[in-house]
């Protein structure tokens, strides 16, 4: 799959295992940023760590706080390698570029249907432009 990155990224790759959910995300009180556990009652992947994983979403929604969330995330030990959007908002965006978190969007392909909870992915990344793969 190819598509875009934050071009603030720059240039590099990262492996990892990835974490799917098929609906959207309100970082700011979804993620819980100390834990870095979905603990939002009724998601599908409540209880579920999107630590040190690449997470997969379609978009975030909600609150301007989002990227306060991705921030202390980071801070916390507790941030996603990377992150996968079928579309981004720009509470996701900021956050990433600001977080140093890689964000990928618009691909070619929706990646909530196109990879699987547990896929091993390989992500390259190089000024703005993001090719994935399976490991």
């Amino acid at each position: 799959m190819q598509g875009r990155a934050l071009q603030s990224i720059g240039t590099l790759e990262v492996e990892g295992e990835a974490i799917v959910t098929s609906q959207p995300i309100t970082l700011l009180g979804f993620v819980d940023a100390k834990t870095g556990k979905i603990v939002e009652e009724g998601h599908e992947l409540n209880g579920q760590s999107i630590t040190g994983k690449i997470f997969v979403f379609p978009k975030g929604v909600g609150s301007t706080v989002g990227p306060y969330v991705l921030i202390n995330l980071q801070k916390n030990g507790m941030a996603p390698l990377a992150i996968i959007n079928r579309e981004s908002d720009q509470g996701t965006i900021s956050g990433c570029s600001v977080a140093r978190i890689p964000l990928v969007y618009r691909l070619d392909h929706d990646p909530t249907q196109t990879i699987k909870t547990g896929d091993s992915l390989h992500i390259k990344i190089d000024m703005g432009t993001a090719i994935i793969s399976r490991k």
